[in-house]
């Protein structure tokens, strides 16, 4: 007896329905009309299904924090930094655990099994976001995969012993190198920042994935050093950038020369347009920039794009509620991807794309695939970012995690 049969499937890119056989974790068939005796029948009933979703970037050590700091006055990207000095200076495992559990929940419900989450390590909160975020991690161990980052918020070159704790972050099992080297104090400690974070990648054979150039100032230009950086030390499709919200302020032959550096590298760009909205731009009076990098012009170029929920009711994101097809609506609008092929991609960011990104193993809806999978209550990708519909069944390795189930009664006539 096979381990579950998921029925009248709707696929992406298919008008047949299909069904699924799933055996010890694997998919074991898709077809129309397969059929056999299963411990777990589903009747999909003609809804999109696709394999689970993905959030590739998240802070997890800062989530829930709002309802216990001072709010943000000016709502500036510098000011919810320095909000958060205080209380990372009492981070507790227990509080770490209990704001984090919160929205790992909310994301497993909303159908994400696949989460890549940064994590600060500097001088103020020394090891103890990165302490809570392991026990986090090791809490849903099984249930939704957690990829750490070693995330220096505060700098390296600007924060003294920061080096020091990074290396340390990694012995203790981060996963992913971090950075953020445009906020050092000038373009040489920049470029030694973003060195630094090479060498210690280097030395723990880790991926990289840098927050860089979140601002609206043209000169900061990080992009360039890291994407040069990735080519000289034969670091090819192993580094991804966060944000990148000035190359939307360079000049566009200043941006395309930076862009093709990036393709070249075979670098990810992660954008997140649900904070950098409500971030950039807030000293502009009209016309107000918006944050968002180029998305279409590094499509374009055939550079791996996603997008991350990265905020969820903090100093930075007041909002948020780890659905990800929220964020890909609000992205849609954002990066005004509307033609029938932008709106498919867009879906393929917190899919497919997304999985190139954390390098995942037999992801996808295939035979041989681990059954991830969430049944949307919708037909299409189209209808699923429109929509955001509340009922959804999340199944990992053929188990069914989750199933939230709305119903509506109209009586008007």
């Amino acid at each position: 007896m096979l381990q579950m049969l998921i029925k009248n499937a709707k696929l992406r890119g298919s008008e047949e329905l299909v069904n699924i056989l799933i055996d010890g974790g694997k998919i074991a068939e898709i077809g129309a009309g397969l059929t056999a005796e299963a411990e777990t029948v589903i009747d999909a009933k003609g809804n999109l299904t696709t394999p689970s979703l993905i959030d590739p970037h998240i802070h997890l050590d800062k989530v829930n924090v709002l309802d216990v700091v001072r709010k943000n006055q000016t709502g500036t990207l510098t000011e919810a930094i320095e909000i958060l000095w205080d209380k990372k200076r009492n981070y507790t495992n227990e509080d770490v655990l209990a704001r984090g559990s919160d929205v790992v929940e909310k994301e497993i419900k909303n159908g994400i099994l696949n989460i890549r989450t940064h994590i600060d390590i500097d001088t103020i909160t020394g090891l103890k976001a990165l302490e809570g975020v392991m026990a986090l991690k090791d809490k849903y161990k099984g249930i939704v995969d957690i990829q750490t980052i070693a995330f220096p918020q505060e700098g390296i070159m600007k924060d003294p012993g920061a080096d020091k704790l990074m290396e340390e972050a990694m012995k203790m099992g981060c996963d992913i190198v971090g950075g953020m080297p445009a906020n050092e104090n000038c373009p040489e400690d920049s470029l030694a920042h973003v060195k630094f974070c090479y060498d210690l990648a280097e030395k723990y054979d880790a991926d990289i994935d840098m927050h860089v150039d979140e601002s609206d100032d043209p000169f900061h230009r990080t992009l360039e050093m890291v994407a040069d950086e990735a080519i000289a030390r034969h670091y090819e499709g192993r580094v991804t950038a966060g944000h990148t919200c000035a190359l939307a302020a360079y000049d566009d032959h200043y941006a395309a020369y930076v862009i093709e550096k990036v393709a070249r590298a075979q670098m990810n760009v992660i954008t997140n347009p649900v904070t950098n909205l409500m971030l950039q731009g807030r000293n502009d009076h009209q016309p107000i920039r918006r944050g968002i990098t180029r998305v279409k012009e590094l499509l374009a170029a055939g550079v791996n794009m996603s997008f991350g929920q990265d905020c969820v009711n903090d100093t930075f994101y007041p909002y948020g509620s780890g659905d990800m097809l929220q964020v890909a609506l609000i992205t849609g609008h954002a990066a005004q991807l509307s033609l029938p092929h932008e709106i498919e991609k867009t879906f393929d960011m917190i899919t497919t794309d997304a999985a190139k990104i954390l390098k995942l193993e037999n992801y996808g809806l295939a035979k041989g695939c681990d059954a991830n999978l969430v049944i949307l209550g919708c037909q299409s990708a189209q209808d699923a970012i429109r929509l955001c519909p509340e009922t959804r069944t999340v199944i990992r390795k053929g188990k069914v995690l989750a199933k939230t189930e709305v119903t509506s009664h109209l009586d008007i006539f």
